[in-house]
């Protein structure tokens, strides 16, 4: 009877703000957690596995996150299960696209781009209604340095110290196809701050804090406490320094996972 296996790939978004990450947790409230909550309800207790593409911190908000979804008994009504979803998700959740897939398909090891943002505003003390999504550096910075300290990431390098507590048995040869400052058009509020910038980073694969600890090096670049020259020597592979500053979970965002 459960020989049969069914599977879906299902698109999300979120609001991380009030939730401890994607993955699941003993008694704290996750992202995952309340998806499988929620399908256990309308699937009335029938048999159902989900699995993630990838995992987000506690805070971190998504544009466009994915799950696969096994069943025994097909979605017959691809449309109509969407919206039963939808209306049963907690109002910080939002289904986007749900579509089958065969038994070749691997959310975890299929090969992948994902695209980050890092919303941030600098120079004041902004709306507390900016918060969740948007991270508020109260001095002044030097945006246009920041601009030239975030192409220095684009390629191939050694990221070891931009990955929270490495060892010396990770691999930490990664290429960053993307990473660049903008000025934020995306995001968009009528007390958000007159302008707002975004980190844009695009790659295959991103390790623990990553982002964030790339952000926190272009923070401190921007605030005059290191140097360009500082960020080139910390992705040569002979590199032994440690990032000391995390920049805060708040301002991330997973904006697209594109499946190749």
């Amino acid at each position: 009877m459960f020989n049969k296996k069914y599977y879906y790939l299902i698109k999300v978004q979120y609001l991380g703000y009030r939730f401890h990450g994607w993955q699941k947790q003993p008694k704290i409230k996750t992202v995952h957690l309340m998806i499988d909550r929620t399908l256990n309800f309308i699937f009335e207790g029938k048999r159902f596995k989900t699995l993630g593409s990838g995992r987000t911190d506690a805070m971190v908000s998504a544009q466009e996150a994915a799950f696969e979804l096994f069943v025994y008994e097909p979605l017959e009504d691809l449309k109509g299960f969407l919206a039963l979803f939808n209306h049963n998700l907690p109002q910080d959740i939002r289904a986007l696209s749900v579509r089958e897939v065969d038994e070749n398909f691997n959310i975890i090891n299929h090969a992948k781009i994902k695209e980050y943002l890092y919303v941030f505003a600098h120079g004041g003390k902004y709306h507390p209604f900016c918060a969740p999504i948007m991270t508020t550096i109260l001095e002044e910075l030097d945006v246009e340095l920041m601009k030239q300290g975030a192409k220095l990431f684009e390629g191939c390098h050694n990221f070891k110290t931009y990955c929270y507590k490495a060892t010396n048995n990770g691999i930490y040869d990664r290429e960053i196809l993307t990473c660049e400052i903008v000025e934020n058009t995306l995001f968009t509020a009528n007390f958000f701050p007159e302008t707002s910038y975004m980190l844009r980073v695009r790659g295959q694969g991103f390790m623990r804090n990553q982002i964030r600890l790339m952000m926190g090096a272009l923070i401190k670049l921007g605030r005059g406490d290191i140097s360009l020259e500082y960020i080139k020597a910390t992705l040569k592979p002979e590199s032994t320094e440690v990032m000391d500053y995390i920049a805060p979970a708040s301002g991330l965002i997973l904006n697209d996972i594109e499946f190749q």
